[in-house]
């Protein structure tokens, strides 16, 4: 690699650590906890690359892209973000960043990120920035995991080219509001967004009446899976004359609509027409590293508008993680909602997340908790097998290995730390390991501190 790159983030240990870095890898390294300071040096011309953050003591680093741009055309710039969310990545994408990041990020696919940026500078410049929207913080579309970081970037890429859009995914996952995102932040936010079933398309004036009111907007076919013969041989037609000034057509399935096709229940043409580009929106169960984000944002959310401060204790939060969640985001969104009004402490109880959710009994147990005198490895099988189970006969997403081990491994990390006080040398010398790698561990592993587990 070779060229100047400029950094700007407000933690100095980021800053090392991407100093370091890119230094070994041959680059020059400017770097900066100040926004006003990264302008300083582009307006001065120096940099090949910028890689900045985006909350930053003076300034947002997203708000800074569109001057950046008009300053130096063609410098690419890398957004790194906390804010794991879908606006994030999508407020990237229209301001025409290079690329955008979550963090905690992986070093080495920031590096080949890096190396990527500089060798297409060296050979075509971007195009002007297009300054980023503002608004959009309630959607609750929040994830840092790897499944939901590439349906944002897809979702940014995607949200106004001209092509159908089908959204895939169990109930409760959120597909209405990828529609709505695609919808809300492409060129068509100020047409109308329409929601359709199959009875919309019924009648003599069905099709033309559908087409009239999402003109030049969205038109969003809800669980078009469910659609008759009828009703699918009505969309097919629609889709065939829509004309001048056509909505563009987004659809949601909670079923395998490729299966159902292949099974003779689905028609061929429709089934492509309608899958254009496919959105995959993974269960809350394929995404466990999330559930905290969430239910710290529904909780927040709790709080503006109710007035009312809500936590989970530890046990609690232990039990939301451990869940199978079958009804999703929704399910925790609803089960949160509850507790918000009925809880009786500002801190939500064990006890109180158990009636909410429907037993008095711990729903770990409920799904096949510990018997007594049973090994545990026996134990570990018994929920191996559970989660199989839950996929109905499918096999799980890829990548069950490293998923299983994360967590197995954050909550046998968490107790050791809590066994020993917060003492990590103690807590590796438990655990059989490196006093380094329990430290890597724990940010790798975004085990959060507390003041019984404190950083020694």
């Amino acid at each position: 690699m070779d060229g100047t790159i400029l950094v700007a983030d407000d933690d100095r240990t980021i800053r090392t650590v991407l100093t370091q870095a890119l230094t070994r890898a041959g680059c020059k390294v400017h770097a900066t906890s100040s926004l006003m300071t990264l302008m300083r040096w582009v307006e001065e011309g120096k940099g090949d690359l910028v890689i900045s953050d985006v909350i930053m003591p003076d300034g947002n680093g997203l708000q800074m892209l569109p001057q950046i741009a008009k300053l130096r055309p063609g410098l690419p710039v890398i957004v790194i973000s906390a804010q794991n969310t879908i606006m994030t990545a999508i407020q990237a994408a229209e301001a025409e960043a290079f690329d955008y990041l979550p963090k905690p990020f992986d070093l080495p696919d920031l590096m080949k990120r890096s190396a990527r940026a500089l060798d297409i500078k060296r050979h075509a410049a971007k195009p002007a920035a297009i300054t980023p929207r503002q608004g959009g913080e309630d959607l609750p579309l929040v994830g840092r995991t790897p499944a939901m970081q590439a349906l944002y970037r897809l979702v940014a890429r995607v949200m106004n080219a001209d092509l159908p859009v089908l959204i895939a995914g169990e109930s409760g996952t959120g597909k209405s509001l990828i529609a709505r995102a695609v919808h809300d932040f492409s060129d068509r936010r100020g047409q109308p967004f329409v929601t359709a079933q199959a009875s919309d398309l019924a009648g003599v004036d069905g099709i033309s009446t559908l087409l009239t009111r999402a003109k030049g907007g969205s038109l969003v076919f809800d669980e078009v899976s469910d659609f008759d013969e009828d009703a699918q041989a009505r969309l097919v037609r629609m889709l065939d004359v829509m004309g001048e000034h056509a909505p563009r057509v987004m659809s949601t399935s909670q079923v395998d609509l490729a299966a159902k096709m292949e099974a003779g229940r689905f028609r061929k043409d429709l089934f492509y027409r309608l899958g254009g580009v496919t959105l995959a929106v993974p269960a809350l169960r394929e995404r466990v590293e999330d559930i905290p984000l969430l239910a710290e944002h529904f909780l927040l959310r709790g709080e503006r508008e109710q007035g009312v401060q809500r936590r989970l204790s530890p046990e609690a939060m232990a039990i939301v993680r451990a869940y199978p969640w079958p009804g999703n985001v929704r399910q925790l969104e609803n089960i949160l909602k509850r507790l918000i009004v009925t809880a009786s402490e500002a801190e939500i109880s064990k006890t109180e997340l158990e009636l909410a959710l429907g037993s008095a009994q711990s729903p770990i147990a409920a799904r096949g908790g510990a018997i007594e005198g049973e090994k545990l490895s026996a134990s570990v099988a018994r929920h191996l097998q559970r989660y199989f189970d839950l996929h109905a006969g499918q096999l799980p997403p890829a990548g069950v290995y490293d998923r299983i081990l994360r967590e197995i491994e954050v909550p046998l990390i968490e107790i050791a730390l809590d066994a020993t006080g917060g003492n990590q040398a103690k807590c590796a010398d438990l655990l059989g390991i490196n006093r380094n790698t329990l430290r890597k561990k724990i940010t790798d592993l975004d085990i959060q501190v507390t003041r019984r587990r404190k950083l020694m």
